[in-house]
């Protein structure tokens, strides 16, 4: 699939390097190209990647080194080539910046964008001078203007925020109309910002009230002309998972990994680690194993966490990797061999079927006859491989490394209380324990509180364990990886097969 081309529009903060958001950061991180201003810190730089390129767009003095429309049209070139295109700004995006002429101009020629909100000098500053915005009983509001052209800026060009007013929503819009607002001033109503969950009610200010009866707290009032922009640049409810929430099901040391990829896409996630690993009950094997490294023709990693135990150990007698140099490493799955190379290890082969079946393909009777194979694994494991290796004539080693198991119910209290409450669209597993365990913790209502819901395994085994333990499964990849799950649960959406809130409405209608 080729890579598809996006612009992350990064609020850097006041200046500080350390106030910038982790998003922000990520997005830093993730770079192929970084289009910066001269107010965002320099330092922030030291976090893209070192190919990535750096171009200076930003003022000096009232000096001009790009000017607004050259910036456009080099973010949408760009990205047009399939780079991950940061537009790093001092402050916010669309505060006081030309964030949102840029965000327009994306819109304008249908290049994806993101807008990633920083921290802006209007409360920063004064905060770091020890001077707060609002106090109780000294200020209770703030409006925010420029003084570029030295002029007072006219109520019409003003926008205002009204912050925790949704209980008093009628006097909030009477008492702006009798301020000077005009009744037909653009007016919005958001509630949820910035979460998967966000609703927005647009309308005027004569009609807000009205348009907003079915949203609720917490939620921001907009009044201002810039809220006629939102047809073009709302973003955030057009990401293709947007409004949905999903069970992410892996061990919670591994879960952030699946959270992100989802939450990028606009979902929401809710933990329900329904795997522990912990770790072998008799630490006696690998410790005789490592020892014993040499003799040992192939290394056969068929989880990543299987990796990290291995390395404890070899850590544990004075080892490192080195010792693992005689043989051959061999990692079922992208993500085994990213967390070999963590370890300072490439692996040697990587079969494009991420199961053991696919790295049986590789190993031939003539490759492997007569040579010793180590297998740090889980105790408790398929026996596909180690049977299959034996009969080709290799002497295997299965070396339990770690134990999987069922966490404490306080880890999964959050993800049952969603799915009692209703409030899951997609359920996710990653293997064939996973999907087990959750139906041995549900028990009988496993059938109950996963009807209707969106059943996505990562590969053939794993859909395998949802069909034995009752769940039906709609969704597995092509490809048995994270990022491809992530994708085919998109794909499944964008079938057309599911139906939702409307983002502006709280009406019934089709998500996309």
């Amino acid at each position: 699939m080729e890579k598809a081309g996006k612009v992350y529009l990064v609020g850097a903060g006041p200046g500080a390097r350390d106030l910038i958001t982790v998003r922000g950061l990520e997005c830093l991180r993730a770079a192929d190209c970084v289009l910066y201003d001269k107010l965002a810190s320099p330092a922030l730089l030291d976090e893209v990647p070192a190919e990535a390129e750096l171009v200076n767009v930003g003022k000096e003095g009232r000096r001009k080194t790009r000017e607004q429309d050259e910036i456009c049209a080099m973010l949408v070139e760009r990205a047009r080539r399939g780079m991950r295109v940061v537009r790093l700004k001092g402050g916010d995006p669309f505060v006081f910046g030309r964030g949102g002429e840029e965000a327009e101009a994306l819109a304008r020629e249908g290049v994806a964008f993101e807008v990633v909100p920083g921290v802006t000098a209007v409360a920063a500053v004064p905060a770091c001078a020890g001077i707060p915005l609002t106090f109780r009983g000294l200020a209770e509001g703030f409006e925010v203007l420029t003084g570029h052209d030295g002029r007072a800026l006219a109520r019409e060009q003003t926008t205002c925020v009204v912050l925790m007013g949704m209980r008093r929503l009628a006097d909030n819009v009477a008492l702006l109309l009798a301020r000077g607002y005009l009744e037909d001033t653009p007016a919005a109503v958001i509630q949820h910002g910035t979460l998967a969950r966000q609703r927005t009610a647009v309308a005027t200010l004569g009609t807000i009230v009205e348009a907003a009866r079915e949203l609720g707290s917490p939620a921001v009032l907009v009044v201002g002309p810039t809220v006629a922009l939102r047809e073009r640049l709302a973003w955030l409810e057009r990401r293709p998972l947007f409004g949905r929430r999903v069970l992410v099901t892996r061990a919670r040391h591994q879960a952030p990994e699946t959270c992100r990829l989802l939450e990028e896409l606009g979902a929401e996630t809710v933990v329900m680690p329904t795997i522990a690993i912990r770790p072998p009950a008799d630490p006696g094997p690998l410790r005789r194993a490592v020892a014993d490294l040499s003799r040992y023709a192939f290394v056969v990693l068929t989880s990543a966490n299987a990796v990290q135990p291995l390395r404890d150990e070899l850590e544990r007698q004075g080892l490192d990797s080195r010792a693992l140099a005689g043989a051959t490493i061999c990692a079922i799955g992208p993500g085994t061999a990213e967390a070999l190379r963590g370890l300072g290890l490439r692996a040697d082969l990587v079969p494009q079927d991420h199961r053991a079946e696919g790295l049986l393909e590789l190993l031939a009777t003539e490759r492997v006859q007569g040579r010793a194979v180590l297998i740090p694994r889980a105790a408790e494991a398929r026996a596909i491989l180690p049977e299959t290796l034996e009969q080709r004539g290799a002497e295997v080693d299965l070396v339990p490394v770690y134990e999987t198991g069922v966490p404490d119910p306080g880890e999964r209290a959050a993800g049952l209380a969603a799915l009692e409450a209703g409030e899951v669209d997609a359920l996710t597993f990653t293997s064939a324990s996973t999907a087990k365990n959750f139906a041995r913790i549900l028990g009988e209502r496993l059938g109950p509180l996963c009807a209707g819901k969106v059943v996505a395994a990562i590969g053939p085994v794993t859909r395998d364990a949802c069909l034995e333990v009752g769940l039906r499964v709609d969704v597995m990849p092509g490809r048995y990886t994270l990022p491809a799950l992530v994708e085919a649960l998109v794909e499944h959406y964008r079938s057309g097969q599911a139906w939702g809130p409307r983002a502006d409405s709280g009406r019934p209608g089709p998500k996309t």
